[in-house]
Protein backbone atom coordinates (compact mmCIF):
# COMPACT_ATOMS: atom_id res chain seq x y z
CA UNK A 1 0.00 0.00 0.00
CA UNK A 2 1.24 3.35 -0.61
CA UNK A 3 0.25 7.03 -1.16
CA UNK A 4 0.55 8.47 -4.59
CA UNK A 5 0.90 11.93 -4.67
CA UNK A 6 1.80 13.29 -8.25
CA UNK A 7 3.11 17.08 -8.67
CA UNK A 8 0.50 19.60 -10.09
CA UNK A 9 0.46 22.94 -12.18
CA UNK A 10 -2.05 25.86 -11.22
CA UNK A 11 -2.93 29.01 -13.02
CA UNK A 12 -2.34 32.33 -10.27
CA UNK A 13 -4.42 33.48 -9.13
CA UNK A 14 -6.52 30.64 -7.94
CA UNK A 15 -9.14 28.99 -5.68
CA UNK A 16 -8.66 25.65 -4.29
CA UNK A 17 -11.11 24.78 -2.47
CA UNK A 18 -10.38 22.30 0.58
CA UNK A 19 -12.67 20.21 0.82
CA UNK A 20 -11.38 16.57 -1.05
CA UNK A 21 -13.91 14.87 -3.30
CA UNK A 22 -14.15 11.76 -1.41
CA UNK A 23 -14.44 7.93 -3.17
CA UNK A 24 -18.03 6.18 -1.12
CA UNK A 25 -18.01 2.84 -1.13
CA UNK A 26 -21.36 0.75 0.36
CA UNK A 27 -21.19 1.02 4.03
CA UNK A 28 -22.35 -2.74 4.61
CA UNK A 29 -25.24 -3.68 6.45
CA UNK A 30 -23.85 -7.32 6.87
CA UNK A 31 -22.56 -6.81 10.66
CA UNK A 32 -26.44 -5.86 12.20
CA UNK A 33 -27.24 -10.15 11.50
CA UNK A 34 -24.78 -10.54 14.36
CA UNK A 35 -26.20 -10.79 18.00
CA UNK A 36 -24.17 -7.44 19.18
CA UNK A 37 -24.22 -6.16 15.77
CA UNK A 38 -20.25 -6.32 16.01
CA UNK A 39 -17.98 -8.87 16.14
CA UNK A 40 -17.30 -9.93 19.79
CA UNK A 41 -13.56 -9.26 20.38
CA UNK A 42 -12.75 -12.56 22.53
CA UNK A 43 -10.07 -14.71 20.86
CA UNK A 44 -6.59 -14.38 21.76
CA UNK A 45 -4.34 -13.39 19.21
CA UNK A 46 -2.94 -17.00 18.79
CA UNK A 47 -6.32 -18.81 18.98
CA UNK A 48 -6.39 -21.28 15.56
CA UNK A 49 -10.06 -22.38 16.89
CA UNK A 50 -13.29 -21.43 18.47
CA UNK A 51 -15.33 -24.48 20.38
CA UNK A 52 -19.27 -23.79 21.43
CA UNK A 53 -20.90 -26.65 23.77
CA UNK A 54 -24.14 -27.25 22.84
CA UNK A 55 -26.96 -29.30 25.51
CA UNK A 56 -29.49 -31.14 24.78
CA UNK A 57 -32.18 -33.26 26.55
CA UNK A 58 -33.96 -36.64 26.25
CA UNK A 59 -36.58 -37.85 28.80
CA UNK A 60 -38.86 -40.19 29.68
CA UNK A 61 -41.99 -40.17 31.95
CA UNK A 62 -44.09 -42.48 33.11
CA UNK A 63 -47.68 -42.30 34.63
CA UNK A 64 -49.44 -45.08 35.99
CA UNK A 65 -51.43 -45.66 39.41
CA UNK A 66 -49.20 -48.23 41.25
CA UNK A 67 -45.83 -47.61 41.39
CA UNK A 68 -42.72 -49.24 39.15
CA UNK A 69 -40.33 -51.27 39.68
CA UNK A 70 -38.34 -49.72 36.73
CA UNK A 71 -38.36 -46.14 35.99
CA UNK A 72 -37.01 -44.01 32.88
CA UNK A 73 -34.55 -41.15 32.70
CA UNK A 74 -33.54 -37.82 31.78
CA UNK A 75 -30.70 -37.94 29.17
CA UNK A 76 -28.41 -34.65 29.30
CA UNK A 77 -26.23 -34.71 26.44
CA UNK A 78 -23.52 -32.37 25.67
CA UNK A 79 -21.96 -32.22 22.02
CA UNK A 80 -19.70 -29.93 20.61
CA UNK A 81 -19.14 -26.75 17.21
CA UNK A 82 -16.16 -25.36 16.29
CA UNK A 83 -14.76 -22.99 13.83
CA UNK A 84 -11.55 -21.83 12.56
CA UNK A 85 -9.85 -18.58 13.26
CA UNK A 86 -7.96 -16.52 10.46
CA UNK A 87 -5.29 -14.02 10.33
CA UNK A 88 -5.91 -10.87 8.40
CA UNK A 89 -2.92 -8.54 7.35
CA UNK A 90 -2.15 -5.06 5.50
CA UNK A 91 0.17 -2.94 5.29
CA UNK A 92 1.66 1.17 4.66
CA UNK A 93 4.63 2.22 3.52
CA UNK A 94 5.92 5.82 3.24
CA UNK A 95 8.43 8.21 4.06
CA UNK A 96 8.71 11.94 4.93
CA UNK A 97 8.74 12.80 1.28
CA UNK A 98 5.28 10.83 0.43
CA UNK A 99 4.06 12.76 3.45
CA UNK A 100 4.84 16.25 2.17
CA UNK A 101 3.82 15.25 -1.35
CA UNK A 102 0.02 14.41 0.29
CA UNK A 103 0.40 17.36 2.54
CA UNK A 104 0.46 19.67 -1.20
CA UNK A 105 -2.72 18.06 -1.86
CA UNK A 106 -4.24 18.74 1.63
CA UNK A 107 -4.27 15.61 3.18
CA UNK A 108 -2.81 13.55 5.65
CA UNK A 109 -0.65 10.51 4.66
CA UNK A 110 -0.48 8.47 7.68
CA UNK A 111 -4.25 9.13 8.20
CA UNK A 112 -5.21 8.31 5.19
CA UNK A 113 -3.16 5.22 4.79
CA UNK A 114 -4.78 3.98 8.85
CA UNK A 115 -8.10 4.57 7.10
CA UNK A 116 -7.63 2.61 4.02
CA UNK A 117 -5.88 -0.26 5.81
CA UNK A 118 -8.89 -0.37 8.31
CA UNK A 119 -11.35 -0.60 5.02
CA UNK A 120 -9.58 -3.13 3.43
CA UNK A 121 -9.71 -5.24 6.40
CA UNK A 122 -13.31 -4.18 7.41
CA UNK A 123 -14.25 -5.44 3.70
CA UNK A 124 -12.61 -8.71 4.13
CA UNK A 125 -14.70 -9.23 7.51
CA UNK A 126 -17.88 -8.17 5.29
CA UNK A 127 -16.85 -11.38 2.83
CA UNK A 128 -16.09 -13.61 5.43
CA UNK A 129 -19.01 -12.92 7.25
CA UNK A 130 -21.20 -13.64 4.68
CA UNK A 131 -19.09 -16.20 2.59
CA UNK A 132 -16.85 -17.58 4.74
CA UNK A 133 -12.68 -17.79 4.59
CA UNK A 134 -13.01 -21.27 3.49
CA UNK A 135 -16.46 -22.21 2.18
CA UNK A 136 -16.47 -25.73 1.35
CA UNK A 137 -16.47 -25.50 5.41
CA UNK A 138 -19.55 -24.60 6.10
CA UNK A 139 -18.15 -20.79 6.76
CA UNK A 140 -20.34 -18.20 6.23
CA UNK A 141 -23.91 -17.13 7.16
CA UNK A 142 -24.83 -18.33 3.76
CA UNK A 143 -23.17 -21.53 3.56
CA UNK A 144 -24.67 -22.24 7.20
CA UNK A 145 -26.06 -25.85 7.36
CA UNK A 146 -29.40 -26.42 8.26
CA UNK A 147 -30.11 -23.02 7.41
CA UNK A 148 -34.12 -22.40 5.43
CA UNK A 149 -33.51 -22.35 1.60
CA UNK A 150 -36.59 -20.67 -0.25
CA UNK A 151 -37.33 -19.43 -3.87
CA UNK A 152 -39.27 -16.42 -4.60
CA UNK A 153 -41.25 -17.52 -7.63
CA UNK A 154 -43.93 -15.74 -9.64
CA UNK A 155 -47.05 -13.79 -8.08
CA UNK A 156 -50.22 -13.89 -8.92
CA UNK A 157 -49.76 -11.99 -12.02
CA UNK A 158 -47.24 -14.05 -13.03
CA UNK A 159 -44.19 -11.62 -12.48
CA UNK A 160 -41.00 -13.42 -11.96
CA UNK A 161 -38.60 -10.51 -10.75
CA UNK A 162 -38.98 -8.49 -7.54
CA UNK A 163 -39.06 -5.43 -9.64
CA UNK A 164 -41.87 -6.71 -11.11
CA UNK A 165 -43.93 -8.15 -8.24
CA UNK A 166 -47.07 -6.84 -7.04
CA UNK A 167 -45.80 -4.77 -3.87
CA UNK A 168 -48.80 -5.78 -1.89
CA UNK A 169 -48.19 -10.01 -2.56
CA UNK A 170 -44.51 -9.59 -1.96
CA UNK A 171 -44.95 -7.77 1.63
CA UNK A 172 -46.87 -10.77 2.65
CA UNK A 173 -44.34 -13.09 1.30
CA UNK A 174 -41.93 -11.49 3.49
CA UNK A 175 -43.89 -11.58 6.15
CA UNK A 176 -44.77 -15.11 5.49
CA UNK A 177 -40.97 -15.95 6.07
CA UNK A 178 -41.35 -14.01 9.39
CA UNK A 179 -43.93 -15.92 11.06
CA UNK A 180 -42.33 -19.49 8.88
CA UNK A 181 -39.11 -18.34 11.04
CA UNK A 182 -40.95 -17.53 14.41
CA UNK A 183 -42.66 -20.70 14.48
CA UNK A 184 -39.50 -22.61 13.78
CA UNK A 185 -37.47 -20.72 16.47
CA UNK A 186 -40.52 -21.49 18.97
CA UNK A 187 -40.63 -17.11 19.09
CA UNK A 188 -44.58 -17.02 18.66
CA UNK A 189 -45.48 -14.55 20.99
CA UNK A 190 -41.94 -13.31 22.03
CA UNK A 191 -40.86 -10.04 20.21
CA UNK A 192 -37.72 -10.39 18.03
CA UNK A 193 -35.21 -8.10 16.60
CA UNK A 194 -35.34 -9.04 13.23
CA UNK A 195 -33.37 -8.10 9.90
CA UNK A 196 -33.38 -8.60 6.24
CA UNK A 197 -30.42 -8.33 4.41
CA UNK A 198 -30.37 -7.80 0.37
CA UNK A 199 -29.16 -5.83 -1.92
CA UNK A 200 -29.66 -1.93 -2.40
CA UNK A 201 -31.77 -2.47 -5.46
CA UNK A 202 -34.15 -4.92 -3.78
CA UNK A 203 -34.69 -2.49 -0.46
CA UNK A 204 -35.07 0.52 -2.87
CA UNK A 205 -38.11 -1.79 -4.83
CA UNK A 206 -39.79 -2.27 -1.42
CA UNK A 207 -39.04 1.01 -0.03
CA UNK A 208 -39.55 3.48 -3.15
CA UNK A 209 -40.86 1.48 -5.93
CA UNK A 210 -43.93 -0.11 -5.24
CA UNK A 211 -47.09 1.47 -2.98
CA UNK A 212 -48.95 -1.15 -1.69
CA UNK A 213 -52.91 -0.86 -3.02
CA UNK A 214 -55.47 0.76 -0.44
CA UNK A 215 -57.33 -2.44 -0.95
CA UNK A 216 -54.40 -4.68 0.83
CA UNK A 217 -53.84 -2.07 3.53
CA UNK A 218 -56.88 -0.55 4.99
CA UNK A 219 -54.95 0.87 8.28
CA UNK A 220 -53.10 4.18 8.80
CA UNK A 221 -51.43 4.89 5.76
CA UNK A 222 -53.52 2.98 3.45
CA UNK A 223 -52.53 3.46 -0.34
CA UNK A 224 -49.64 5.26 -0.01
CA UNK A 225 -47.52 2.84 2.39
CA UNK A 226 -44.78 0.57 0.81
CA UNK A 227 -44.08 -3.34 1.19
CA UNK A 228 -40.74 -2.00 3.26
CA UNK A 229 -43.52 -0.45 5.62
CA UNK A 230 -46.17 -2.82 5.85
CA UNK A 231 -44.00 -5.30 6.73
CA UNK A 232 -42.63 -3.11 9.46
CA UNK A 233 -45.88 -2.21 10.79
CA UNK A 234 -47.67 -5.61 10.72
CA UNK A 235 -44.43 -7.14 12.46
CA UNK A 236 -44.99 -4.05 15.34
CA UNK A 237 -48.35 -5.29 15.48
CA UNK A 238 -48.37 -8.74 15.47
CA UNK A 239 -45.74 -9.79 17.71
CA UNK A 240 -44.27 -6.21 18.56
CA UNK A 241 -40.93 -7.64 16.53
CA UNK A 242 -38.65 -4.89 15.37
CA UNK A 243 -38.19 -5.31 11.57
CA UNK A 244 -35.11 -3.77 9.68
CA UNK A 245 -33.59 -3.71 6.41
CA UNK A 246 -29.92 -3.77 6.22
CA UNK A 247 -28.23 -3.15 2.43
CA UNK A 248 -25.26 -5.38 1.17
CA UNK A 249 -24.44 -5.58 -2.53
CA UNK A 250 -22.35 -8.61 -2.51
CA UNK A 251 -25.67 -10.41 -2.32
CA UNK A 252 -26.35 -9.73 -5.92
CA UNK A 253 -26.04 -13.40 -7.84
CA UNK A 254 -25.43 -14.81 -4.81
CA UNK A 255 -28.34 -16.77 -5.06
CA UNK A 256 -29.25 -20.50 -6.48
CA UNK A 257 -28.74 -20.11 -10.11
CA UNK A 258 -26.91 -16.67 -10.49
CA UNK A 259 -30.54 -14.76 -8.48
CA UNK A 260 -30.08 -12.20 -5.70
CA UNK A 261 -30.10 -13.37 -2.26
CA UNK A 262 -31.91 -11.75 0.49
CA UNK A 263 -31.10 -12.84 4.22
CA UNK A 264 -33.44 -12.88 7.17
CA UNK A 265 -32.20 -13.65 10.14
CA UNK A 266 -33.24 -13.09 13.59
CA UNK A 267 -30.00 -12.50 15.73
CA UNK A 268 -30.84 -13.28 18.99
CA UNK A 269 -33.75 -15.26 20.63
CA UNK A 270 -35.59 -15.39 23.64
CA UNK A 271 -36.04 -18.47 25.89
CA UNK A 272 -40.03 -19.73 25.09
CA UNK A 273 -42.10 -19.73 28.12
CA UNK A 274 -45.64 -19.47 29.17
CA UNK A 275 -47.78 -17.42 31.48
CA UNK A 276 -48.15 -20.53 34.04
CA UNK A 277 -46.26 -22.05 36.78
CA UNK A 278 -45.49 -24.99 34.39
CA UNK A 279 -43.15 -24.44 32.39
CA UNK A 280 -42.80 -27.50 29.72
CA UNK A 281 -38.72 -25.79 28.43
CA UNK A 282 -37.69 -25.05 31.82
CA UNK A 283 -34.39 -26.74 30.98
CA UNK A 284 -33.68 -23.80 28.87
CA UNK A 285 -33.23 -21.69 31.84
CA UNK A 286 -30.22 -23.23 32.78
CA UNK A 287 -26.91 -20.90 32.55
CA UNK A 288 -25.04 -20.11 31.20
CA UNK A 289 -27.18 -19.45 28.29
CA UNK A 290 -26.17 -18.76 24.34
CA UNK A 291 -29.07 -16.71 23.06
CA UNK A 292 -27.65 -15.49 20.04
CA UNK A 293 -28.03 -16.91 16.93
CA UNK A 294 -24.97 -16.19 14.80
CA UNK A 295 -21.49 -15.25 15.75
CA UNK A 296 -17.95 -13.31 14.54
CA UNK A 297 -15.08 -13.85 17.02
CA UNK A 298 -12.23 -10.82 16.42
CA UNK A 299 -9.13 -11.00 18.48
CA UNK A 300 -9.41 -7.15 18.60
CA UNK A 301 -12.21 -4.69 17.88
CA UNK A 302 -9.73 -2.40 15.50
CA UNK A 303 -6.70 -3.58 13.33
CA UNK A 304 -3.66 -3.82 15.68
CA UNK A 305 -0.97 -1.10 13.98
CA UNK A 306 2.41 -2.37 14.60
CA UNK A 307 4.90 0.54 13.27
CA UNK A 308 8.99 -0.67 12.11
CA UNK A 309 11.01 1.50 10.72
CA UNK A 310 13.18 0.47 7.46
CA UNK A 311 16.73 0.79 6.22
CA UNK A 312 16.30 3.19 3.34
CA UNK A 313 14.09 5.88 5.46
CA UNK A 314 10.61 5.51 6.26
CA UNK A 315 8.51 3.36 8.01
CA UNK A 316 6.15 0.20 7.33
CA UNK A 317 3.01 -0.10 9.76
CA UNK A 318 1.83 -3.70 9.53
CA UNK A 319 -2.26 -3.75 9.93
CA UNK A 320 -3.55 -6.90 11.72
CA UNK A 321 -6.39 -8.40 13.12
CA UNK A 322 -7.63 -12.35 13.78
CA UNK A 323 -11.08 -13.40 13.21
CA UNK A 324 -13.78 -16.43 12.51
CA UNK A 325 -15.75 -16.82 9.47
CA UNK A 326 -19.83 -15.44 9.66
CA UNK A 327 -20.79 -18.76 12.21
CA UNK A 328 -24.37 -19.71 12.02
CA UNK A 329 -24.82 -21.43 15.74
CA UNK A 330 -28.67 -21.68 15.34
CA UNK A 331 -29.49 -22.35 11.88
CA UNK A 332 -33.26 -22.35 12.36
CA UNK A 333 -32.92 -18.46 12.75
CA UNK A 334 -31.91 -18.25 9.26
CA UNK A 335 -33.44 -18.23 5.87
CA UNK A 336 -31.64 -17.64 2.65
CA UNK A 337 -34.25 -16.62 0.13
CA UNK A 338 -33.08 -16.57 -3.48
CA UNK A 339 -35.13 -13.87 -5.51
CA UNK A 340 -34.60 -13.10 -9.53
CA UNK A 341 -34.41 -9.06 -10.18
Amino acid sequence: MSGFAPSFVTVNPHLMLPELIMQYSLASGAFTTLATENPMPRLGEADLYVYAKKVQLTTQVTANQSQQNQLPSASVIPSMISTATYRLQTRAQYDNFDEAATGAWGYALPQAMRLAARQGIAQQLRNALLYGYNPANGEGLLNTSGATAAVLGADTNGNLGYSTWDSGQLAQYLLNMIGALKVRTLQIGQPLRLVFLAPQRFISQISYSGVVSLTQFQRIGAGVETAAGLVETVASWAGGDDVSFAADDTLIGQGSGGTDAVLLIAPELKIPKANTNINTNIFATLTPNMTATSLMLTDVSAPTEIPTPIADGGITTLYTLRSTSGWGIRPEALTILSASY
